[in-house]
């Protein structure tokens, strides 16, 4: 559990640790440099709960702390959790249970619901709406490409797993959706525990409002290098269904790192028939004969319009076109 200025949440999050029903665990909390009261926090819960273990690192940054509390654990199953969350008392058993039951699972993560001190914006609502759709492997290995899948402080995963992946780095983008692409790219599978087990505290100062590492075009750069590295490998074709901004956005990174796509899908009269990134913009009622062209395409769906997911995988499955193994939603 990293640590920064969370005086004001850390009683209420270790309350929550403290009272599982699970109880043989250790907490490794580092304190990434605090200038407020959360190094006494620490301190205080730890004299009256053995299990809890305050770190100071200094001021190294989140991936730095999270890599140096990562050295210092010696249980097989790791859980996150961050300083201003709440879990239910259960949650360490569920998961735990999970992945001992499961072998097959690397990360078992759990429902969680957004709380925040005033209202919870309908960005987040919509977020978690999606969130708590996906459980099963399958759902989330499909999905993984809209978004992280996973709510970080949500996760538990096996220690040994994590090593060998490298533990976290820091890329310029968020460090935990790089984690699970990693895993995913590495054949790794991921479950929840369809229950909420998870508090998780909206606020203005959560590093995901903050720092850049999470803007939108990080965001996109890392989908980008996975998808380049990954399902795009060994395929002839490249058609991205989306000629907008959220197409033209996700492509600029494909073609940065040398991969040209060779057709754009869109439903835009004034669209069809120009060109952008030297690639024609075709309406759907092209894409078969355009799809046939090739001996092993991928398509990328590049649409973040409300309700168009939906309609363009009716539209592919039309088509006979299999997700994942002939497209991917990555918007």
């Amino acid at each position: 559990m990293p640590v920064y200025n969370a005086a004001g949440t850390l009683p209420e999050t270790l309350q929550s640790i403290a009272a599982q029903t699970l109880c043989d665990f250790e907490v490794i909390a580092v304190d990434d440099g605090s200038d407020d009261d959360s190094g006494r926090v620490l301190e205080a819960w730890s004299r009256g709960d053995r299990r809890i273990h305050p770190v100071y690192a200094g001021r190294v940054g989140l991936v730095n702390a999270l890599n140096h509390g990562l050295s210092l654990c010696r249980g097989a199953l790791l859980a996150r959790m961050d300083a201003d969350d709440r879990m239910r008392p259960d949650r360490l058993a569920r998961q735990a249970a999970l992945l001992e039951s499961r072998p097959d699972i690397s990360v078992a993560g759990s429902l969680v619901q957004i709380f925040a001190d005033g209202k919870v914006g309908e960005g987040m609502k919509v977020y978690e709406t999606w969130l708590i759709s996906l459980v099963e492997p399958g759902d989330i290995a499909r999905e993984i490409f809209i978004e992280s899948p996973i709510a970080h402080p949500s996760a538990m995963v096996r220690r040994d797993e994590l090593v060998g992946l490298g533990g976290y780095r820091d890329a310029g983008w968020p460090e935990d959706y790089d984690l699970w692409l990693r895993y995913h790219a590495a054949g790794r599978r991921f479950a929840k525990v369809p229950e909420v087990l998870l508090y998780w505290r909206e606020h203005a100062d959560r590093l995901t409002r903050t720092d850049s590492r999470y803007s939108v075009e990080n965001f996109l750069r890392v989908k980008a290098h996975f998808l380049v590295n990954g399902p795009l490998q060994d395929r002839d074709g490249l058609i991205v269904w989306g000629a907008g901004q959220t197409g033209r956005r996700l492509t600029r990174h494909i073609v940065r790192m040398g991969r040209p796509v060779d057709a754009f899908v869109d439903i835009a009269p004034r669209k069809i028939g120009s060109h952008m990134r030297e690639a024609p913009v075709i309406g759907p009622d092209e894409l078969p004969s355009t799809w046939i062209r090739y001996r092993h395409p991928m398509l990328i769906v590049a649409v973040s319009s409300r309700g168009a997911r939906k309609l363009i995988r009716q539209a592919l499955t039309d088509m006979d076109l299999a997700e994942v193994e002939d497209y991917l939603c990555a918007a």
